[in-house]
């Protein structure tokens, strides 16, 4: 039989009750072992098949890009026949270690962490790099002879391919089976007012493929455009959560004392739920901020927002290497653009959009143009017509798009020449989207940092809804990817932005 806490007769706040009628708060923690309550071992049996079946791909992956590359040996020196045994015998030397080593590295990668907090294909390909060249410094060390050293970058290769489209394809299955399974996080919403009002129209059916079954809003009045019942207020939460089980408590924080957030905490863990809060833009704001240890109080440097040394070197390199191959690559698509570009309407095949860039500086981006001869003029007429919020002027069905600009605009082709600002250092393949002189001037002061950087060809906003989000929780998506930055961001960025354009989503 679970024991039920005794309240203190002087207690305030969400944790006063107990002693008003409602119905008294069990705390799971006392009840019975944690590992054996039925949320627990459910969630422990999902992540077990969860990882065995990373596990799986991820060796097959390993044994596909080993074969591959030996086979592929075998045609380059052209042995005929193939001795697929001396092959399978090759590979069986050299799988068991590869393996070990493969799950070593992804495991310290986060490869097999929860839905949620998995890495993408980014991470997979360093990892893989990680580990060719463990493997490489054994078999140098060990006197191995290779052959051809080409066989390592090869199955590095075939097996990041296989292991992305095995991987990527279990995540959309996955995905659609806990849907059609009924799988669901039952959260409960706290907050007031209009944080509690962002926070509904921000938050999303779901996270990590899994969807919310939102069981209603705990805030101090009902509000019925929420759309949600009303389950109480912040001082009843108590007899919230013994009335309404929940997985998980979403809570704005901006409206609740330090004191009333712990006691909220507190009895959420009480029950065995989750408990999520919503960070404010200040604190997005000091993400990068450094502990400096002092005496007494604890102070914390606040770091800009800037690409600096070795990561500037990196992302530089990058930005020229793979733009130099997209515009040598694209060079004959390129041209059938301009041609059907020229063929249908008056005017040059370019257009420099004025745009505000790093430090604020404007510069020209170059784009495929879409719009007729004096597109700009017409702009102030169409003003009343705009569709976006905040510092964004966009309108679904814009009257000055041409019939080839729209079929360039709805994948995002009319973009490809931002490369070349790329190449002027003008710009990045990913960062916050540079904005037009008109937007930037209706900017607040805090929405400025996000010019700290070179502006990007795409970035988390063209990924995670565009045009669907809000101004601010655009510009909150470029303060996480300036905190979060890595090569290897930009790289899962890149991967994401096609299927996203394809889709269409959030797109005009």
């Amino acid at each position: 039989m679970a024991t039920k806490e005794a309240q203190p007769d002087a207690a305030t706040g969400p944790a006063a009750e107990g002693a008003s009628g409602l119905p008294a708060l069990e705390d799971i923690r006392r009840s019975r072992p944690y590992l054996l309550s039925r949320g627990p071992l459910r969630s422990l049996a999902f992540r077990l098949g969860s990882v065995t079946t990373l596990l799986a791909i991820d060796l097959v992956s390993v044994g596909f890009g080993l074969y591959g590359a030996l086979t592929l040996r075998e045609v380059y020196y052209g042995h005929n026949p193939i001795l697929w045994g001396v092959l399978w015998d090759a590979e069986g030397d050299w799988f068991p270690f590869v393996a070990l080593v493969t799950v070593l590295v992804f495991w310290r990668a986060g490869l097999y962490a929860e839905r949620e907090h998995r890495s993408g294909f980014g991470r997979i390909v360093s990892s893989l790099v990680v580990v060719a060249l463990l493997v490489l410094a054994f078999g140098v060390g060990t006197g191995h002879d290779f052959t051809t050293f080409g066989l390592i970058p090869t199955a590095l290769v075939i097996t990041a391919v296989s292991d992305g489209l095995l991987r990527g394809s279990y995540e959309t299955i996955s995905s659609e089976l806990l849907r059609v399974l009924g799988v669901r996080r039952r959260a409960i919403v706290v907050g007031e007012g209009e944080h509690l009002e962002h926070l509904l129209r921000t938050l999303g059916s779901g996270r990590g493929g899994i969807e919310y079954a939102f069981v209603g809003v705990v805030s101090t009045e009902p509000d019925e455009r929420r759309g949600l019942p009303y389950l109480g207020s912040v001082a009843g939460l108590r007899g919230v959560l013994a009335a309404h089980p929940a997985d998980e408590l979403i809570v704005t924080d901006s409206d609740y004392s330090d004191r009333d957030l712990l006691a909220m905490v507190e009895l959420a863990h009480r029950s065995g739920v989750k408990v999520r809060i919503a960070p404010k833009t200040t604190e997005l704001l000091v993400q990068r901020a450094e502990y400096v240890p002092g005496q007494g109080l604890p102070l914390f440097e606040l770091r800009p927002p800037v690409f600096a040394g070795a990561d500037w070197v990196v992302k530089r390199a990058f930005d020229i290497a793979v733009s130099g191959i997209v515009l040598l690559a694209g060079l004959p698509f390129w041209l059938a653009i301009a041609a059907a570009i020229k063929l249908t309407s008056r005017g040059p095949v370019f257009y420099r959009d004025p745009r505000i860039g790093l430090g604020g500086r404007e510069f020209g981006m170059f784009k495929f143009r879409t719009m007729v001869a004096g597109a700009a003029e017409l702009q102030p007429e169409l003003e009343r017509r705009n569709e976006a919020e905040g510092a964004l002027f966009k309108i679904r069905d814009d009257p000055r798009v041409t019939r080839v600009g729209a079929a360039l605009r709805r994948f995002s082709i009319d973009e490809l020449p931002n490369m070349l600002n790329v190449l002027r250092g003008e710009m990045s393949l990913v960062g916050p989207r540079p904005l037009p002189v008109r937007d930037y001037a209706l900017l607040e002061e805090w929405h400025r940092r996000r010019s700290d950087v070179l502006p990007g060809m795409t970035g988390l906003w063209q990924i995670s809804g565009r045009s669907d989000l809000s101004f601010d929780d655009l510009v909150r998506l470029d303060f996480y990817y300036l905190e979060n930055w890595s090569i290897w961001l930009d790289i899962t960025i890149l991967a994401r932005t096609l299927p996203a354009v394809l889709t269409r989503r959030g797109a005009y």
